[in-house]
């Protein structure tokens, strides 16, 4: 098996622990409430399919960029939230059912959103279209083998196990933190051949400040339209978190493998080195600044 296969075999085993983490910290209500109460599900989904791709095309418009790098731009903010978004909705006392719920549906659904936005952003910015379809079935399979299944699982546990699932359930949070860091310590330092992002310096110089750029709108974005929405802070947490933090291994899926064009692949690359610390400085002043005001 070559390096990167290694890695990225690796790197789903990790995800995959971590969604089993989070589900031991989920009881079935939690889910049964977001049935009773969608508001919040529906909210956070329509923020996150019409809100990101908006703000994406805004910023990239003005971005002083490559066309292929502002199409990676566009592809990011297309691709769900995923495993990293879901725990560090757990991490930072966000709604993790809702995580979960919006996860899984938005998963399917960009399915059909993906290849509308895609084109539309490689029209604006290249001039050209492509016909852009998912892989039904290995999307299905990444889905349900790296967060649906091992959550479930962890959702069983707890239900059946209680005891056991609450004395394992806080030490399995820094388990999962580590795991996570040594995950993105691999992407950041290792070589191309090894299953790194092989990114040079004037890559990191170019495309960082559009980066940063997007993925603090879309926090805050994220976080502010549902406290319009009239919804709780967890809620609004969890919003932030799936907005912010996208599901970059679907990025690269599209860009490398569908397109074949490594430029458009870059800004996922950075991006994801951002995104966990920002979306974790967001949601220590959201919360610190929710503690103020009660």
């Amino acid at each position: 098996m070559a390096p990167t296969q290694v890695v990225d075999l690796a790197v789903s085993v990790v995800l995959g622990l971590i969604m089993f983490g989070i589900g031991l910290s989920l009881t079935i209500s939690d889910f049964t409430r977001i049935i009773r109460y969608p508001r919040a599900f529906f909210s956070a989904l329509g923020a996150q399919m019409l809100g990101l791709p908006f703000i994406a095309f805004l910023i990239n418009l003005i971005a002083p960029l490559p066309a292929a790098l502002k199409v990676g731009f566009i592809i990011l903010s297309a691709s769900p939230g995923g495993a990293t978004s879901g725990f560090l909705t757990y991490l930072w006392r966000g709604n993790v059912a809702l995580s979960l719920s919006i996860t899984s549906v938005n998963s399917f659904l960009t399915l059909f959103s993906i290849p509308v936005v895609v084109n539309l952003g490689l029209h604006v910015f290249m001039g050209r279209e492509t016909d852009l379809h998912l892989p039904f079935w290995d999307t299905v399979r990444h889905i349900f083998f790296i967060t649906i299944i091992p959550a479930s699982i962890g959702v069983a546990v707890r239900h059946h196990y209680p005891y056991w699932a609450e004395k394992i359930s806080k030490p399995a949070k820094y388990i999962m933190l580590v795991l996570l860091a040594i995950v993105f310590l691999i992407k950041m330092f290792a070589g191309e051949s090894y299953g790194g992002a092989g990114l040079t310096l004037e890559d990191f110089i170019q495309i960082s400040p559009v980066a940063l750029i997007q993925n603090g709108s879309c926090l805050f974005f994220g976080y502010f339209f549902m406290y319009y929405m009239g919804l709780p802070h967890p809620s609004r947490l969890t919003a932030a978190m799936e907005s912010g933090v996208q599901n970059t291994t679907l990025a690269f899926l599209i860009a490398s493998t569908m397109l074949g064009n490594q430029e458009m692949v870059k800004p996922a690359l950075v991006y994801s080195l951002y995104s966990f610390w920002t979306a974790c400085l967001f949601a220590f002043f959201a919360n610190k600044w929710v503690e103020k005001r009660r």
